[in-house]
C-alpha cells in the first residue's frame, strides 16, 4: 500500500516531457540613441563643406587643363594653316608677275595680244595658263580660333598682326572677280579695245595681288614666328 503512494506521488513530481513548456517572451530591443554634443556637428559641417568646395576646384582644375589642351590644339592647326598658306602665296606671287610680265608683252606685241582675244573670244591661258588664282589660301582654323575665343589667350600685337593678315589674304581672291568683270563685258572683246581691256587686266591683278604679296610673305612670317610654341 505504501508502495503505490510513492509511486503516484513520483509520477506527479516528474514533469511530462509531452507537454510543451511555456514559450519565452522575447525580451524588447534596447533603444540607443547617440548624444553629439556642437563640435561633432561642426566638425561634420566643415567636412561637408570642404567636400563641395574640393569637388568644385577639381571641377575647375580639370575644365581649365581641358580647355588648355584644345586651345593649344588650335593655335597649333593655326599655325600650320599660315605656313601651308604662306608656300601658297610665295608662290602664287611669283605666278602673277609672271601673268603681269606677259600682259606687258601684250601691250608691246601686237601678234601676242591677239592670241589673248581674238575673234571675240578671250583665251586666258595665254596669259594664265594655271588660271587666275594658281591657290587658295585657307583661313578654317582662323574662324575656329576666332569661333572659340581662342584668340584671347594671345597678346593684342599678336591678334592684331594675324587680323590684318587674314584681312590682306581675304582680298587676294578678289582678283579673280575684278578680272572676270573686266573680261566678261562686250567692249573687252571689240578689237578697238583690246590695248584698254589689257591694261584693266593687269591693274587688276597689281592692285589686288602683286602690290599686296610682299607684306603678306612679311606678316606669314612675323605670325609663324610668334606662334612658333604651339
Amino acid at each position: 500500500m505504501d508502495d503505490k503512494k510513492k509511486e503516484k506521488q513520483a509520477a506527479a513530481e516528474t514533469p511530462d516531457r509531452d507537454v510543451p513548456a511555456p514559450q519565452r517572451k522575447k525580451q524588447d530591443r534596447v533603444e540607443v540613441i547617440a548624444v553629439r554634443n556642437w563640435r561633432e556637428y561642426l566638425g561634420e559641417s566643415m567636412l561637408i563643406i570642404f567636400s563641395v568646395a574640393l569637388a568644385l576646384v577639381l571641377t575647375e582644375w580639370f575644365s581649365k587643363l581641358n580647355d588648355d589642351r584644345r586651345s593649344r590644339e588650335i593655335l597649333h592647326q593655326l599655325r600650320v594653316e599660315l605656313e601651308r598658306n604662306r608656300a601658297n602665296e610665295a608662290d602664287q606671287y611669283q605666278y602673277h608677275l609672271k601673268i603681269r610680265r606677259r600682259l606687258d608683252s601684250a601691250l608691246n606685241n601686237p601678234a601676242y595680244a591677239a592670241k589673248f582675244i581674238s575673234n571675240g573670244e578671250v583665251h586666258l591661258d595665254v596669259i594664265a595658263d594655271s588660271g587666275v588664282m594658281r591657290h587658295d589660301l585657307d583661313e578654317v582654323a582662323w574662324q575656329i580660333a576666332r569661333q572659340n575665343n581662342v584668340l584671347a589667350k594671345l597678346d593684342l600685337s599678336t591678334y592684331s598682326l594675324l587680323a590684318d593678315l587674314y584681312d590682306n589674304q581675304e582680298r587676294i581672291p578678289k582678283t579673280e572677280d575684278e578680272v572676270a568683270k573686266v573680261l566678261l563685258t562686250q567692249e573687252s572683246r571689240k578689237p578697238e579695245y583690246l590695248r584698254t581691256t589689257i591694261i584693266l587686266v593687269s591693274d587688276n591683278f597689281y592692285a589686288w595681288s602683286v602690290e599686296r604679296g610682299p607684306k603678306m610673305l612679311r606678316l606669314y612670317d612675323e605670325a609663324i614666328k610668334r606662334l612658333k610654341d604651339y
